[in-house]
């Protein structure tokens, strides 16, 4: 990883490319960028070194699959010690339905995101799956009526 690595304008140009598209082909992006297929890869490899592009992935949706309900639940963990910790963090991994788990400050341990075909779905990953933990002493779910919108960080 290459630390303060500078994006000129013509990296911006290839990782916006690669936003809106990245099985979009490399001779594609240089014909856009009016730049030799070589630069492209070049740029392309120097992005991966400096951490600045970490792979591309396919984005599922999850009504698609059947996952109609999507859920934020902060979890309370009685952290005696930092086995506990990880003890809980290895549980909720194995859940597959929560598709992000995120360490926090305040009054959570834990944010995770999770999807459910419905809500009585939910209701059972939260009672029978992660509040049957031991080490988990308090959970508040709350439910996104609506995603008003996702997005990558800016590249600026």
């Amino acid at each position: 990883m290459i630390s303060n690595f500078h994006l000129d304008s013509l990296d911006k140009r290839i990782v916006t490319l690669l936003l809106h598209d990245a099985r979009l082909p490399f001779t594609e992006i240089a014909r856009k960028c009016k730049v030799s297929g070589a630069a492209i890869h070049q740029r392309v490899a120097r992005l991966r070194d400096a951490g600045i592009i970490a792979g591309s992935y396919l984005r599922l949706k999850p009504q698609g699959l059947g996952y109609y309900t999507c859920a934020f639940i902060g979890i309370q963990v009685n952290l005696t010690s930092t086995s506990t910790h990880e003890e809980v963090f290895s549980r909720i991994s194995r859940i597959p339905e929560i598709v992000e788990c995120h360490h926090i400050s305040g009054k959570y341990s834990l944010l995770v995101k999770v999807y459910t075909k419905n809500n009585e779905h939910l209701k059972r990953i939260i009672v029978e799956r992660i509040q049957s933990i031991p080490e988990i002493t308090f959970t508040e779910t709350f439910i996104s009526l609506e995603s008003g919108f996702e997005r990558e960080l800016p590249v600026e």
